[in-house]
């Protein structure tokens, strides 16, 4: 062999060997360690790391304190932390009443007696009469409105629950639509320019109380733009009785019919609501530490740190709302893996080519809010950030199965992640896109290339009973493994991923639909509550692209319907039929735009 020859093999060799150990974990994931730090995120003095609790707090100072003891510098505005602003809920204040009124009878109801407000009910005085709207349904697609021919405007309407029997029959699915859901039944009644809605729950079925329905306990927006109210069956009784009727007997004839029972109430009945509530909020904070490289170019690591605390509307155990929900999966899971990785990488201090942000974000549960504050306000510059690795509910690998989203995003991914599952035991399941309903979507909406980390879906999820104890930490210890090598290998990497558009598959959720009716395409901006509906993104190839629209335009309309909140754009959208020819109207950069928009099928 030819010593020129003999030479060159030996510096690829070199060369080899370096690049080898560059993008190899020097360290392995410790299992116990990684489980000792679910436990300590997922114990009662962690409150569920809900959002506005001691317990976050107490997290967040966890999080911090690693960091320290690791020498990670902070990368926050104030030290580690990055503060943003939440709406936690909603509590009600001194001054709620109800009043009916009639010629020598007066009758005052006692809170959360009598009648309650819902969370999500405007505040201000009504004083208006009382209309029957029998569900407060305008379903087209079942040829049925209970306000056909009814007068509300300016009125209170008063509709049942649930929805008319008939509708489970011919939906085909035998199951509740969504016009049963009260968010549903609160805008039809608003756009039908009725001034309030009090519910009452009708019939009961066997062994059922006529319970009020515990104030918080439904999701809803911050204000559905309408008073909204629950009375007991027993105070509406007397309200039928006035106008010759019976409540049993009216709900039997709508339902035994499927056609509408509304009528108008006596006029002589003066109804009187004052409903005062208040929003509250709290300040949390994202916690961000930087671990620098030899440029200022970036690989993100991330995951979401906060949970449901003891429970609100997204628990998935209503009877147990008031208890702890620890989260140990979702997601002291994946923020224990941040930390852990933090450990491991923390000895290449100055080694890799790029740095490591490390990012535990607050605020997800309450819809992606945290990340949505970085991007908005980041602090480190979003063009060098080269790729972001989210973590979202690791622990629970069974049979070795582990999904990994977003490999299309990056034009190196799919290499990248051969490369590091060469040794590993998993059955990957792979998908392309990278839009879903945890923090790494905050970042597809930036153009960043992102992969998504997750061991499924299981039976303990957003309740009380996701503890530690069901976590599987030896093999979440070796998918660790993995991540390291991932982003070790990106770190290196003499170019950086570029970042693709995916052409996916038309989804079950974003677009403002929630998963029901026709395809429009958008990705909401969760940060931005109020005054339309702010578009993150709008899909690549989806009717809203190809009606022009852009991310950045805020959905003030959408055909007649005004669209002040996701929950207006998602009622408007549920109500359109595949095919139909949508005029909207977006504001863009502060100047109103229209476009026709033709609704396609969901796949």
């Amino acid at each position: 062999m030819p010593n020129r020859l003999r030479f060159h093999r030996i510096v690829l060799a070199i060369a080899a060997a370096v690049l080898f150990t560059a993008s190899t974990p020097v360290q392995q994931a410790d299992p116990a360690r990684y489980l000792d730090d679910i436990k300590t995120l997922a114990a009662p003095e962690m409150e569920g790391r809900g959002a506005g609790t001691k317990g976050l707090a107490r997290a967040q100072q966890l999080i911090e304190k690693r960091y320290k003891e690791l020498g990670i510098a902070p990368a926050g505005v104030k030290g580690y932390a990055q503060p943003f602003t939440v709406v936690t809920g909603a509590r009600l204040k001194s001054d709620n009443q109800f009043v009916v009124q009639s010629p020598g009878f007066r009758n005052e109801l006692k809170i959360d007696q009598g009648f309650v407000p819902f969370s999500f009910s405007s505040s201000g005085r009504v004083f208006a009469p009382l209309v029957f709207a029998g569900y407060g349904a305008t379903a087209d697609e079942f040829h049925y409105d209970d306000y056909a021919g009814l007068d509300v405007k300016d009125k209170i309407v008063l509709v049942l629950r649930y929805e008319p029997s008939g509708f489970a029959e011919k939906s085909g699915n035998h199951g509740l639509t969504q016009h049963s859901q009260l968010i549903t039944k609160a805008i039809n009644a608003r756009n039908h320019g009725a001034k309030a809605v009090v519910v009452i729950n009708g019939k009961l079925g066997d062994g059922e109380e006529d319970l009020l329905t515990r104030f918080g306990s439904v999701s809803g927006p911050e204000n559905v733009g309408i008073v909204m109210t629950q009375v007991k069956n027993e105070v509406a009784e007397s309200w039928f009785r006035s106008a010759g009727k019976s409540l049993k007997d009216v709900q039997e004839q709508i339902n035994s019919a499927t056609k509408p029972g509304s009528f108008a109430f006596p006029d002589s009945l003066h109804f009187a609501l004052h409903i005062d509530i208040e929003t509250t909020r709290a300040t949390v904070n994202n916690v961000l530490a930087w671990l620098p490289g030899q440029t200022d170019e970036y690989v993100i690591i991330g995951a979401h740190y906060d949970h449901l605390g003891r429970g609100n509307f997204d628990s998935l155990a209503p009877s147990q709302i008031g208890q702890i929900h620890p989260g140990a999966d979702d997601n002291a899971s994946g923020t224990a893996g941040v930390l852990e990785l933090a450990r491991l990488l923390a000895p290449q201090r100055g080694q890799l080519k790029r740095s490591i942000l490390f990012m535990d974000f607050a605020g997800e549960e309450l819809g992606l809010l945290g990340s949505a504050a970085w991007v908005k306000d980041p602090t480190r510059p979003l063009a060098k950030a080269v790729a972001m690795l989210n973590m979202d509910m690791i622990g629970r690998i069974k049979d070795d199965k582990v999904y990994i989203g977003g490999v299309g995003t990056g034009s190196t991914f799919k290499s990248v992640l051969e490369q590091a599952q060469k040794d590993t035991p998993f059955k990957i399941e792979y998908s392309a896109g990278g839009y879903s309903s945890s923090d790494h979507t905050s970042f597809v909406t930036k153009k960043i290339p992102v992969l998504f980390f997750f061991s499924g879906l299981h039976s303990d999820y957003h309740k009380p009973s996701d503890t530690w104890d069901k976590i599987n930490a030896p093999s979440a210890a070796r998918l660790l493994d993995l991540i390291e090598n991932v982003a070790v290998q990106l770190a290196n990497a003499p170019d950086a991923p570029a970042f693709q558009i995916v052409a996916e598959d038309k989804p079950p959720a974003g677009g403002g639909g929630g998963g029901y009716g026709p395809y429009f395409g958008s990705i909401p901006d969760f940060g931005q509550t109020e005054n339309g509906v702010k578009f993150s993104d709008v899909k690549p190839n989806s009717p809203a692209a190809k009606a022009g629209l852009r991310a950045g335009d805020i959905l003030i309309q959408f055909g007649d319907k005004p669209i002040k909140n996701l929950y207006d754009f998602t009622d408007a959208l549920r109500r359109s039929k595949v095919g139909d020819v949508v005029e909207v109207k977006v504001l863009r950069d502060g100047q109103p735009v229209t476009a026709s928009v033709k609704l396609e099928q969901r796949k």
